[in-house]
């Protein structure tokens, strides 16, 4: 799994948690949604950061 792809699985799963948090009324859940999708965001732009100095 490329790191690209793990930073799409880290973004999916943040939005899946976050949609779970929010339909049980669970802020804690949410929270940890919003964060991970910020954790793929994060992984995304330094993926892109390390590409760009490649070329």
């Amino acid at each position: 799994m490329s790191s690209d792809e793990k930073a799409k699985a880290e973004q999916a799963k943040g939005k899946a948690k976050e949609a779970l948090g929010r339909m049980a009324g669970n802020e804690r859940r949410t929270a940890e949604g919003r964060i991970d999708q910020a954790k793929g965001d994060a992984r995304q732009a330094k993926e892109k950061a390390k590409d760009a100095l490649k070329d």
